[in-house]
């Protein structure tokens, strides 16, 4: 399709690249690509804000952290490029020490980098999350440890432990869906008891009709078998290797939540001479005889630009990227893009007096496995970083809950999320409250891709078909249609910048990122 706009179109150079989206992998690609000597860079960003799924929202003088993000990676190239940006601050709290643990070890931070009252810092926080379940706390990721056994009790050990041998002995094959994968590492009944109603939660889908690449690339290296370990080893002093990065103990986080990272990254890139361009909405593809010669966008106006183009680095759903191209590609890609699955997301952050809090709560995040009840996971800004919060007796939640843009919850005015929010905490006993301080309701649509359903099955299809396009790269979460944290995501757009740098295309070493163990971090 020609791209005919009202604004004025660029003048193409030697490269002239536009990165679709400012989240970690449009902002890493776009800074990677300036370090390279490349500055005819347009990056055109949807919303308001940057950071994609990893901005921080502030609202009365608190911040909110869509979904949670850790700092933390086994690549030593994404650990030194976020500390580049944000050097890491000595703790002002002794007891936190001055360690990591990745790549299987412990890892001094280099010391001074920074202080804790300085601005623009990382800072080394404690990782707590747990599951709540029957009003009771237990670790996540589940550590089969004294004090797991002794809440689960005499009897749920014993027969969780016969079905996790029955198991091992006996695995599902051909392992095909996420319950498959399950059951096959942790048994039927611990699959059942702390992993099938969550997760169904999140999807919205039963577990045996999600793909188990969703396994595979969350919680593929995690089992009953290496969480023993790792406990018998800290149980017997024999040091603490979280080799697995699901049990990692610290990580980093920026002072004022993780849009800060990416705030700077974005501040950066347009001193270099970058052009950034906000509330810029991407509608128009312009694919002839096999490249992508310009794309079209809508600003915030209403008025529509064209701008041509060498190269394009997307990071829009693949739904909505196809659907711009028009007919660009073949009717069997364009079904298949079309009927791709997303999951939303709506988080409502509650402020409330420390005092209604029934007991001290320590969480980074807590998984809600109560029955009747809609939320499915609760962060607390407070433990991810104190700079969260404006008040320190104040402590500031955000309750996560997963659904479609169909979905009733998500038809819900702002006023009955909050209502309901509260009556959920209330309900199951993490709050005692009349109502809280404070509330915001913020809607996240396509947070999740989906890893079910007949176009899923066929994606394969549809990669290869825009793979085909050679200037054109498709980096980042939902770029990929693939759940990838933001460590992988920058991965996916320094591998992009080195190809397109060095002149050459290979988009299966983009795609093998967070597939390989190499570049494997876990994460809920």
């Amino acid at each position: 399709m020609n791209l005919q706009g009202n604004g004025n179109s660029e003048h193409t150079s030697e490269h002239a690249i536009v990165i679709i989206g400012a989240g970690p992998a449009g902002l890493t690609a776009a800074l990677e690509l300036q370090a390279a000597g490349i500055h005819d860079i347009t990056v055109l960003e949807a919303d308001a804000q940057v950071g994609g799924i990893s901005r921080t929202v502030a609202h009365h003088g608190n911040r909110i952290d869509i979904g949670g993000h850790r700092f933390f990676s086994k690549s030593d190239w994404v650990m030194d490029w976020w500390r580049h940006l944000l050097p890491v601050a000595t703790p002002a709290d002794p007891n936190l020490g001055r360690e990591l643990r990745y790549q299987g070890a412990n890892a001094a931070v280099p010391a001074a980098e920074a202080r804790e009252s300085d601005e623009n810092v990382l800072l080394i926080r404690s990782r707590l999350s747990r599951i709540y379940f029957n009003k009771r706390f237990f670790d996540y990721p589940l550590k089969l440890n004294p004090d797991t056994l002794l809440k689960l009790g005499p009897w749920k050990t014993f027969t969780f432990g016969l079905s996790y041998v029955w198991a091992r002995l006996h695995p599902r094959k051909p392992e095909t869906s996420l319950e498959d994968f399950l059951v096959n590492r942790f048994g039927n009944r611990l699959y059942r008891q702390f992993f099938k109603e969550y997760t169904e939660k999140v999807w919205g889908v039963p577990c045996n009709e999600i793909s188990a690449a969703w396994g595979a690339q969350r919680i593929k290296s995690l089992s009953v078998t290496k969480a023993i370990a790792h406990a018998l080893k800290k149980l017997l002093g024999l040091g603490d290797k979280a080799e697995q990065t699901s049990l990692i103990e610290s990580f980093l986080y920026p002072k004022y939540g993780p849009g800060q990272m990416w705030e700077t990254a974005a501040r950066k890139f347009v001193a270099q001479g970058g052009r950034l361009l906000m509330q810029c909405r991407v509608d128009g593809l312009d694919i002839r005889e096999g490249r992508v010669h310009g794309v079209r966008y809508r600003d915030a106006q209403g008025q529509t630009h064209a701008l041509a183009c060498t190269h394009v680095l997307s990071t829009m759903p693949i739904k909505e990227l196809v659907q711009a191209a028009g007919d660009a590609f073949p009717p069997s890609a364009r079904t298949i893009a079309s009927q791709l699955s997303y999951r939303d997301f709506i988080t409502v952050g509650l402020l409330y007096p420390r005092s209604a809090l029934p007991r001290q709560l320590d969480d980074n995040w807590i998984y809600i496995q109560e029955p009747g009840v809609n939320v499915g996971r609760v962060q607390i800004f407070n433990n991810w970083s104190p700079y969260m919060v404006a008040d320190p007796s104040t402590v500031w939640m955000g309750l996560e809950f997963f659904c479609k843009e169909s979905d009733p919850l998500w038809q819900m005015d702002d006023d009955a999320l909050k209502a309901l929010a509260h009556r959920e905490m209330v309900q199951i006993g993490l709050i005692r409250a009349e109502a809280p301080k404070d509330s915001l309701v913020l809607r996240v649509p396509k947070a999740y891709p989906g890893y079910f359903g007949e176009a899923y099955a066929r994606f394969g299809e549809l990669q290869a078909t825009l793979d085909a396009i050679p200037n054109l790269f498709l980096i980042g979460r939902n770029g990929m249609h693939r759940y990838n944290n933001q460590d992988h995501s920058m991965l996916t757009a320094r591998e992009t910048v080195r190809q397109i740098v060095s002149g050459t295309l290979d988009k299966a070493a983009i795609w093998a990122i967070n597939v390989d163990d190499e570049y494997h971090e876990e994460k809920s």
